[in-house]
This record gives structure tokens, C-alpha cells and sequence, in this order.
């Protein structure tokens, strides 16, 4: 099988998911660290890491697409992959610190054991992994030596490897990768709602030695609430209409391009909102009838409109309906701060309340649609009754 050759009914593995669950550790650290870090510094630090961790993270979902870890030998250096990622989550609350080096020597195996990986999928990989595999390779080597460098070069060198990446994703030819639609959007999706349910650990966390009270169970169900409609908004119908514009896409290059776009680079924004999102209501935890730091009501708020707005932007991607729906839920979000800096509860209930309200005005007009159908189904049944 060529790599161009399109892969029908293959789904997500349960060693894929297991491998997305390590992953998405990563995700729950940059929580913890942006908790402790809630400043411009810390959120380009999460920003930074996350975008060098989402690159190679969605280098395996393309890998697996196109080699299944079907055999002792992949599976093996799957694990291995899955070792890399599960280092580098440890180190994450220091990669700008004492274990950056950690973080890049994991960060580097990872890397190789992908392009090895991907060297099995057959002779076209060879040619495709001739300009991606150095550039992976160089990308990971600065984040190494931003772990070595003091600053002001640590910073350099993690501005630049993302650039790297993102020139890498550009320059190779995405015609060559093998794309089994269902496959690589059910992997993603996967990847999203484990992301949000780690959200929610994450907020667990901090009802740690806090007293369970009203207050607090007044913030754990709005929390709750709030994942449930940054999920609604992201499952609730786009993702089988993602699937059917990706496999509807024939020509192999604009196929790849609109996979590394919308897929890849398009969830990083989304990605950083449910950290955000969960950083903010985890610093609500205690203080429910309290006034919010300004700090804490912009991460709030600012998580969700993140969120939205990336969902947006992959929306426009796809071509696909709902984007101003989600803008003006995300103004309107972040209209609400002040009330956060009045009482922190009054803020966490007025987002899932207007999240709400726009999923459910932008569920209405189908709602209609279908009515009307059901409507006129029904009475084409009633006309046919004989006398």
C-alpha cells in the first residue's frame, strides 16, 4: 500500500487511546503550572510547551493512521513513544527550570521513535521523512538546549523550535501521507474529550483540603457545567460533519493541508482554553461568595473565548456552519469578568448560562428543519390513508 492510497474503516485503537491518555497527562501538568504561574510569562511558558507537545502528538496521530501498531515491534516502539511523552509531563512544572534538559532529551527520543515508526509505513516514507524527520530533529534539539541555556537564550530557543515545526508542516509534501478520514478525526476527537475530562480532575485537585461546603459544591457543579458546554460545543454534530468534509476532499495535497491545518495547528487554541478555563475555575475553589482577582476572572473567562473562538477558526477551516455563534458567546463571555471581580460564583454561573443560550440558538433553526420534515412526513402518511 502506497501512502497515498486511502485506508477506509479503520478506527482508533485501544493502544492508541491508551497512548492519547499519557498524552493528555501533559495537559492536566500545564493546568497545574499555569495555577501556580498565573501571569503573561507563565501563559506564553504553557503556550510554548503545549505547541512543541501538540506537534508531536500529532505527528503519531498521523503515524498511526498510516502505520498501525499492529505488530510486537511497533507496539513496542509506541510504548516507547508513550515513555517520552509520560517523562516529559513530570518535568513539565520545571521546563523552565532545573529539568528542562529532562524535558528535551524525553522530548528528543520521542521524536526519533516517531521518525523510525514512521519509517515502516513503506519506500514513499523515505522520501517524505527526507526534509521532516531533520527538521523534527532540530526543533527537538532547541528545546534541549533551551533546557541547557540560561535565559535570555532558553526563551530563544523555545520561540524557535515551534517556528521550526510549524515551517516543517509546510515545506514537506503532505500529499504522501495516507489519510483514513474516520481514523484521524475519531483520534482527535478522542483526544479532545479525554482533554476536557482531565479538565475536570484538574479542578478536582484543588478541593483538596478545602472544606466541602456549600460554596464548594455550588463550584464543582458549575465547573461541570462549563466542560459540558465547551464538549457540546465541540461534539455536538461538527465532529461527524468534520469527518465527511475530510473524506470528501479528493485532492490528495488540499486533503493534507486541511488536515494539518484544521487538525493540527486549528486545536492548539482549543487546547489552551480548557487549560485556561480550568486554571480559572480551579482558583475559585474556596472562595465561591468571594470576589475574584482580576487575574482569575480573565483566566475564566478568557479560557472559554479561547476555546470558542479556536472553534470557531476550525470551523471556517471546514467550511462548516456556527462560527458566529460562537463569537458572540465568546464576547459575551468575557463580558461577564466583572462580575467575578463582584463574586466569583455570580461569574461561574453567568458562563454556563450564556453558553447555553448559544447552543441553543444555534440548535433552533435545525430543530425547525426537522419539525417541518417530520411535519410533512406525517401528513404525506395522513393523505395516503385510503377511505
Amino acid at each position: 500500500m502506497t501512502l497515498q492510497q486511502e485506508t477506509p474503516g479503520i478506527r482508533v485503537s485501544t493502544l492508541e487511546l491508551f497512548f492519547d491518555l499519557v498524552f493528555v497527562f501533559t495537559v492536566m501538568q500545564l493546568s497545574e503550572t499555569l495555577a501556580d504561574d498565573l501571569t503573561p510569562h507563565g501563559l506564553l511558558s504553557v503556550l510554548l510547551i503545549l505547541a512543541v507537545l501538540w506537534w508531536m502528538y500529532s505527528g503519531y496521530a498521523w503515524l498511526t493512521n498510516a502505520v498501525g501498531p499492529i505488530t510486537t515491534t511497533r507496539r513496542t516502539l509506541l510504548l516507547a513513544g508513550m515513555s517520552g511523552f509520560l517523562v516529559m509531563a513530570i518535568a513539565i512544572p520545571e521546563t523552565f527550570g532545573e529539568y528542562g534538559w529532562i524535558f528535551g532529551i524525553a522530548y528528543v527520543v520521542v521524536t526519533i521513535v516517531h521518525s523510525v515508526l514512521f519509517l515502516r509505513a513503506g519506500p514513499h516514507a523515505v522520501r517524505m521523512l527526507r526534509l521532516l524527520a531533520p527538521m523534527n530533529l532540530l526543533a527537538a534539539l532547541l528545546v534541549l538546549a533551551g533546557g541547557l541555556l540560561p535565559e535570555p537564550y532558553r526563551l530563544a530557543c523555545w520561540i524557535a523550535a515551534p517556528l521550526v515545526q510549524i515551517a516543517a508542516g509546510y515545506a514537506h509534501p503532505l500529499e504522501m501521507h495516507s489519510l483514513a478520514g474516520g481514523h484521524f478525526v475519531e483520534r482527535h476527537s478522542l483526544v479532545m474529550i479525554i482533554a476536557i475530562g482531565e479538565s475536570i480532575i484538574a479542578i478536582g485537585l484543588g478541593f483538596r483540603e478545602v472544606p466541602l461546603d456549600g460554596g464548594a459544591i455550588l463550584v464543582a457543579v458549575l465547573g461541570l457545567c462549563i466542560a459540558y458546554y465547551l464538549w457540546w460545543c465541540y461534539f455536538a454534530g461538527d465532529d461527524r460533519r468534520s469527518e465527511r468534509v475530510l473524506a470528501g476532499c479528493v485532492d490528495p495535497r488540499r486533503r493534507g493541508r486541511l488536515a494539518l491545518n484544521a487538525w493540527g495547528w486549528g486545536h492548539v487554541p482549543m487546547l489552551l482554553g480548557i487549560v485556561v478555563t480550568a486554571v480559572g475555575i480551579k482558583k475559585t475553589v474556596g472562595y465561591a461568595f468571594e470576589p475574584m482577582h482580576w487575574g482569575t476572572a480573565l483566566a475564566l473567562s478568557g479560557g472559554v473565548a479561547i476555546y470558542l473562538v479556536g472553534h470557531a477558526v476550525y470551523l471556517r477551516m471546514l467550511g462548516l456552519p456556527g462560527i458566529g455563534y460562537r463569537l458572540v458567546v465568546a464576547a459575551s463571555v468575557l463580558a461577564v469578568i466583572p462580575l467575578g471581580h463582584w463574586v466569583a460564583v455570580a461569574q461561574l454561573a453567568a458562563i454556563p448560562i450564556i453558553m447555553s443560550a448559544g447552543a441553543i440558538a444555534e440548535d433552533l433553526p435545525r430543530v425547525r428543519r426537522l419539525g417541518m420534515v417530520a411535519a410533512i412526513g406525517d401528513f404525506g402518511r395522513t393523505e395516503s390513508v385510503p377511505d
